[in-house]
């Protein structure tokens, strides 16, 4: 998607008449949302530097020009790309842009810059490791980039800053790889930057090449449980950007620290569903063992353990895979100290006590904590769904101060899933009345929500888009129970609507790989099943837990099945503390969902056994979309409420 596009003819008259930067906001908010008022000033400055660069007669007047594409499958956008022709190969210029007037080397990090960003000095990434890792992701999205042979030259320019010769910060020589990649042009060398566009674009090109990666076809995003076996054997799969590569690049440096000065680091890093915690997490894995590092990656839940082991079984020997990818409750009797770095994805998920009755140990927290010299917590506290997760910022924060532990706590914000809006994830928080935010009435235009009113009708479309590459799936709210006789059996169907003739088995028992087992698109799957998991297309179905009554989204703890440990304990609690009972199943509930709603990378289907709150989601969700035509953008309601296609 691409925000604002001309010839350069048409781009320099918007300038010159002022027009740009209204046309740019009003596109962008029709396509992405509200702007800030920081961008709007960035691209005033900016747009007139980069006007007198394009001033420039032998630069065609019918070459290309892009501002803010959005690279698909992620919520990041390229500033500027200017395209054409070198001689008869098709080029596209990526050109960062940037405010900054002075930066700090950090030694010791790759690509890693420190500059005044908003309010404070920030750690960020160089601007030729930006520019070079946005096109490295176009290439890996686009296949027009390939198949047209798109040549992608990525750069940077930096109008305010000023170059300090000898001992600039900016250039030095520990960022010299990156700088070859994507040259990097300050303030007083846009003449430098005007004969690098110059050079690959000799001939002008109609929008023609901006239009291919606009419109091509978009390759199917990775999956880190394909791409696993790739990444333990050393192969670079997923190209860090921005916040991501700032957290990983901490994370080695604290880990190094730790092993350095035989002081405990702790770090704790949030994010939010999508933003690449389980990539890193992996990632780092991978490095830290690289680095001769005694590491393991650390899950409650089971059911990405046993994906991940599925998929490696055939190309590493069951002792190293079960030694590398670990349960939270593996830490109770370790020696202090005993690992050099332990990893822990989902540590919201992580319990008080470990075993079957949860009676064994301390607190998994402290017992991670104490056994590592190094420990990274990747957090989501809403993402909690059980009375039983107990961990949270506040948990970590206590052992690390009783065990003396130096604490880092980062954030990561990038946007990896549901095709990369951020408009959603905020959204869908709204919607379920989580939290208020300034994404109340915006999706984003390219998220594939639907609101079903048979769930036959939801069913069908996933299993349609199941046939493409076994990446869909059906889950459900814990609303019905997963009765042990029907446990193996397919024939035995837990959930069942009489009204529409709905019938369907939970996961089967037998099955520990649920989310890539070949025929298990006809079983739903729960929370347990798929959390920390991401499928292309899920269909959620939400039962009589969530409901919408008197204008509010309400919770209803009675409602789950009984065969449902996510609340276990919680009539007791009832009793003695009853307002705190009720705010916790309210939160796993609403948790429950958003976590349900965010697996799907390209769409998310719902139906609501609740007539009320399928009407709120769709009034919702009309209100949310700024291309819809009144009377046109949704079917009359029938068998489900639908996107037109050229939505």
């Amino acid at each position: 998607m691409i925000v604002y596009e001309a010839t350069k003819d048409e781009f320099l008259k918007d300038v010159y008449e002022d027009e740009l930067v209204n046309n740019i906001c009003t596109n962008y908010n029709s396509k992405i949302g509200r702007i800030n008022e920081s961008e709007v000033r960035a691209w005033d400055n900016s747009m007139q530097y980069m006007y007198r660069v394009l001033m420039d007669n032998e630069i065609p007047k019918d070459a290309g020009v892009a501002i803010e594409f959005k690279i698909p499958y992620t919520s990041k956008r390229v500033d500027f790309l200017i395209s054409g022709k070198q001689k008869d190969e098709n080029s596209v210029v990526i050109v960062e842009l940037k405010q900054w007037k002075s930066v700090e080397v950090i030694r010791g990090k790759e690509a890693i810059v420190k500059t005044f960003i908003n309010k404070g000095m920030v750690e960020t990434t160089h601007p030729s490791y930006q520019a070079w890792s946005y096109a490295s992701l176009i290439s890996d999205y686009n296949e027009s980039a390939q198949n047209d042979d798109i040549n992608l030259y990525p750069c940077a320019y930096l109008h305010n800053y000023i170059y300090q010769g000898d001992q600039d910060q900016l250039t030095d020589k520990v960022y010299h790889y990156y700088i070859e990649q994507a040259p990097v042009f300050l303030k007083g060398q846009a003449g430098k930057l005007r004969d690098f566009i110059k050079k690959y674009i000799q001939y002008g090109d109609k929008k023609e090449n901006l239009y291919k990666i606009e419109k091509g076809k978009i390759r199917p995003s990775k999956s880190l449980q394909d791409s696993l076996i790739k990444m333990l054997k050393g192969n670079p799969e997923f190209v860090m950007i921005d916040d991501q590569k700032v957290v990983y690049e901490q994370a080695i440096y604290l880990a190094k620290e730790a092993l350095r000065t035989k002081t405990k680091q702790v770090l704790i890093v949030k994010g939010g569903p999508g933003t690449g915690k389980s990539v890193l997490a992996i990632n780092l894995l991978v490095e830290l063992t690289k680095h001769s590092m005694v590491c393991q990656y650390v899950t409650k839940n089971a059911a990405p353990r046993n994906i991940y082991a599925a998929k490696l079984k055939q190309d590493f020997r069951k002792g190293h895979i079960d030694n590398l990818f670990k349960g939270s409750g593996s830490y109770i009797d370790a020696p202090l100290d005993e690992f050099d770095a332990l990893i822990v994805d989902e540590a919201h998920r992580l319990n008080e006590k470990s075993g079957m009755f949860s009676h064994l140990g301390e607190n998994q927290t402290k017992e991670i904590i104490y056994a590592s010299k190094f420990s990274i917590f990747f957090i989501d506290e809403r993402q909690r769904v059980t009375l039983k997760d107990a961990g949270s910022i506040g948990e970590i924060q206590k052992f690390s101060t009783e065990f003396g532990a130096n604490l880092t706590v980062m954030n990561l914000e990038s946007q990896f899933r549901c095709n990369g809006s951020d408009g959603y994830l905020a959204w869908i928080d709204d919607v379920l009345q989580i939290r208020e935010t300034a994404n109340a009435d915006f999706i984003g235009g390219q998220y594939d929500f639907r609101i079903f009113d048979n769930p036959n009708d939801l069913r069908i479309e996933i299993e349609k888009r199941n046939k493409v590459n076994n990446k869909s799936r059906v889950v459900a709210g814990y609303c019905w129970n997963w009765d042990k006789v029907g446990q193996s059996n397919p024939d035995y169907f837990d959930i069942n609507l009489q009204e529409f003739d709905f019938k369907m088995s939970w996961n089967l028992g037998s099955s520990a790989t649920w989310a890539i087992d070949e025929n298990s698109c006809s079983e739903a799957g729960c929370i347990h099943t798929c959390q920390g998991l991401e499928f292309d297309y899920v269909g959620v179905i939400i039962g009589d837990d969530l409901r919408y009554v008197n204008g509010q989204v309400i919770t209803d703890h009675t409602k789950r099945a009984k065969t449902d440990n996510s609340l276990k304990g919680l009539k007791k609690m009832l009793k003695s503390e009853p307002e705190k009972a009720k705010k916790l199943a309210d939160d796993i509930i609403r948790n429950t969902y958003r976590t349900l709603m965010t697996r799907g990378q390209k769409g998310c289907y719902v139906y609501c056994t609740d007539p009320n709150l399928a009407d709120y989601l769709k009034e919702r969700f009309r209100k949310s979309s700024k291309v819809y035509k009144e009377n046109e953008f949704f079917k009359p309601w029938g068998s489900v409420a639908e996107i037109k296609e050229d939505y």
